[in-house]
């Protein structure tokens, strides 16, 4: 198999396990799984950024959130601990189940334990792909599903996520943030969380 098309392949996989996902998102007019539209807005965001990611953060980028729903946050304490205790799982779930699906696709195991530590986002601030995969997420986010969510939870919270989000976030993802089309809403909130 050529790369071009273990890459292909590997992608296909990725989109394959996503698409089960229960959870259905209004999208082009029609209904798509959440975690596969994910997948793809956050691949979408990695190239428009960074045109040269390599193949291993091409790939890290589709799988960030592989079968997100099969861990649920109700399956743990309802507390900041439990919060924690679940965002730790689920970089090692999606990893794991990452480099299930490179592994079937041909990929060796140094590749995929590469596209694995960018997805369990290991060195943030001072690996420059795992910077490219952070920025990335949060581009699609709050491209994508911060009004929804903001409206969920009271001002305060989501400013304070904001700031957080913010923080992991490179000079080049602020500059593509600050240049969004937000809602009134988020354009409020951003405003805030950044002290404008």
């Amino acid at each position: 198999m050529s790369p071009d098309d273990r890459f292909t392949r590997a992608l296909e996989l990725i989109d394959a396990a996503n698409a089960a996902d229960p959870h259905v998102v209004e999208h082009d007019g029609g209904p798509q799984a959440k975690a596969l539209l994910e997948g793809q807005r956050v691949s979408t965001w990695l190239v428009r950024l960074y045109p040269q990611a390599s193949e291993a953060l091409r790939l890290a980028a589709r799988a960030h959130h592989l079968e997100r729903w099969k861990s649920p946050r109700s399956d743990f304490p309802m507390t900041r601990e439990g919060y924690l205790q679940w965002r730790a799982q689920l970089k090692r779930f999606h990893a794991e189940r990452a480099g299930e699906l490179l592994a079937a696709a041909g990929y060796d195991a140094d590749t995929i334990a590469r596209v694995q530590a960018l997805v369990r986002r290991e060195k943030l601030k001072l690996d420059a792909e795992v910077q490219a995969l952070e920025d990335a997420i949060c581009l699609a986010f709050l491209q994508h599903d911060f009004d929804a969510f903001g409206r969920q939870h009271d001002d305060d919270k989501v400013i304070a996520i904001v700031r957080k989000t913010w923080a992991k976030m490179s000079a080049g993802g602020h500059e593509a943030a600050l240049a969004l089309t937000l809602s009134d809403y988020a354009r409020s909130i951003v405003g805030r969380a950044l002290g404008g």
